[in-house]
C-alpha cells in the first residue's frame, strides 16, 4: 500500500501543479488591454508552443517556461566569461548549490526584463505599467517554484513537464484550426505524421547493441572475485539540433538571388537536400559524442575485454565499428523523422503559415516522446526501488 500511496501522491502532485499553471496562464494580469493575436505573424506560432499562447494575451504567467529554459543555457555563458562563475563550478556540491541559486536569481531577472519590454511595447502609463511588471515578474518567480515542486515531489523535470503541458494546449488548439482550412484529410495524414514519428523515435531510443565484456577473475585469499559477464550499451543520441540546423542552412541561401527553390518547402530538391543534411549532422554529431579509445583504456585499468577481442587498440577498433553502424543506422532514422513533416505540410501545402514548420512540428513530437518516455522510466524506476527497499535495509 505504501508503494501505491507514494506513486498515487506524486501523480496527484504532477497533476495539481499543471493545473495551477494552467490557470495561471489563463488568469489575465491587472491594467492590461488584451489584443487580438496576428494569426499570419510567422512567428507567432513558435513562440506560443514556448509561452503557452501567453504572449498573445499576456496573463500571469505569460511568459510560461521560456525565462526557466533561457536561464541554463545564459548561465553556461557566462560561466564561460567570469572566473568565479568556473571556480564555483570547479568546488563540487557546494559549488553546485551557489550556482542553482544563481540560476533561481536569473530566472527572475529574465522575467523582470521581458516583463519591462512587454509593457514598454504596449505602452500603459507609468502606474498600470509598475503593475503590469510587477505581475508579471512575480509570475515567472512562481512559475520556477512550481518547475522545482514537480521535480523534487511529482514525476519528471518540471520545466519539461510544464512545458509539455502548454505545448499540448496550443497544439490543441491548431487541430480545430487545421480542420476548418483543409478538412479531414489533413487531421488524418497530421495524425499519420505524429504517430509515425512517435514509433520511429521511440525504437531508436530504447533501442541498444550491447557489447559482450568479460572481467577477468581475481584470488583474494581463498575466494574468486569477478569474472562475471556483463555488457557495454551503446545508443543512438536523440537530438533536434541537426534539424535546426539543416533548416537555418536551407534558409539562409533563400535570400540570395537565383535559388528560388529553397523558398518553397515543397519543392522535392530541397526536400531531398534537407534530407541529406540531416542525415550527415546527426551522423557527425554523434559520431564525436564517444571516444573508444577511452573506453578500451577504461576497460584494460578494470580488467575487462571483449571476449575475441585482443585488449587495447583492437577493442578501440572494434568497438569503433560497432558504433559507427549504430551511428549510421540513428541518422537515417533522424532523416526519415525529419523527411516525415516535411512531406505531410507539403502535400497539405500550410507550410507557408511558418517558414520551418516541419522543423517546429518535429522539433515538437520529439520532445513529446522523449517526456514521455522519461517520466515513464522514473515511474518504473521508483516502483522498483519501492519493491527492494526491504531487502536492502
Amino acid at each position: 500500500m505504501n508503494d501505491h500511496a507514494s506513486l498515487r501522491r506524486r501523480i496527484l502532485v504532477t497533476l495539481g501543479v499543471i493545473v495551477l499553471f494552467r490557470l495561471g496562464q489563463s488568469l489575465p494580469t491587472p491594467h492590461v488591454t488584451v489584443r487580438a493575436p496576428e494569426n499570419d505573424h510567422p512567428l507567432r506560432w513558435i513562440l506560443d508552443l514556448f509561452t503557452g499562447g501567453g504572449l498573445s494575451t499576456l496573463p500571469v504567467f505569460a511568459f510560461g517556461v521560456l525565462p526557466c529554459l533561457a536561464a541554463p543555457p545564459v548561465l553556461r555563458a557566462l560561466t564561460v566569461l567570469i572566473p568565479r562563475l568556473a571556480a564555483l563550478r570547479a568546488e563540487g556540491e557546494a559549488g553546485a548549490r551557489v550556482l542553482t541559486r544563481y540560476r533561481r536569481r536569473l530566472v527572475v531577472v529574465l522575467g523582470l526584463l521581458g516583463a519591462v519590454a512587454v509593457v514598454v511595447l504596449r505602452g500603459p502609463d507609468v502606474f498600470s505599467g509598475a503593475v503590469a511588471v510587477a505581475c508579471l515578474t512575480a509570475g515567472a518567480a512562481l512559475v520556477l517554484r512550481l518547475t522545482e515542486v514537480i521535480t523534487d515531489r511529482g514525476f519528471g523535470d518540471g520545466v519539461r513537464i510544464l512545458l509539455l503541458a502548454q505545448v499540448l494546449a496550443v497544439l490543441s488548439r491548431e487541430f480545430p484550426r487545421l480542420y476548418e482550412t483543409k478538412g479531414w484529410a489533413a487531421v488524418v495524414v497530421m495524425a499519420v505524421v505524429a504517430l509515425s514519428i512517435a514509433v520511429i523515435t521511440i525504437v531508436v531510443a530504447q533501442g541498444q547493441r550491447r557489447v559482450p565484456v568479460q572481467y577477468a577473475k581475481r584470488m583474494v585469499g581463498v575466494r574468486a572475485y569477478g569474472g562475471s559477464p556483463t555488457y557495454i550499451p551503446f545508443r543512438f543520441p536523440q537530438a533536434n539540433s541537426p534539424a535546426v540546423l539543416a533548416a537555418v542552412l536551407l534558409s539562409l541561401p533563400a535570400l540570395w538571388p537565383g535559388v528560388d527553390w529553397l523558398r518553397d518547402e515543397g519543392n522535392p530538391g530541397r526536400i531531398a537536400l534537407y534530407f541529406v543534411l540531416v542525415c550527415l549532422f546527426s551522423f557527425v554529431r554523434a559520431a564525436v559524442t564517444q571516444d573508444m579509445d577511452k573506453v578500451a583504456v577504461e576497460l584494460v585499468r578494470v580488467g575487462g575485454f571483449v571476449p575475441g577481442i585482443r585488449p587495447g587498440n583492437p577493442t578501440a577498433e572494434y568497438l569503433d565499428y560497432v558504433y559507427r553502424r549504430i551511428v549510421g543506422f540513428g541518422a537515417l532514422c533522424s532523416g526519415v523523422v525529419a523527411l516525415i513533416p516535411a512531406v505531410g505540410l507539403a502535400l497539405l501545402d500550410v507550410s507557408p503559415r511558418v517558414p520551418v514548420a516541419g522543423v517546429a512540428l518535429q522539433v515538437v513530437l520529439v520532445f513529446l516522446v522523449s517526456v514521455s518516455l522519461d517520466t515513464t522510466r522514473q515511474i518504473e524506476s521508483l516502483r522498483q526501488r519501492k519493491r527492494y527497499e526491504p531487502f536492502l535495509r
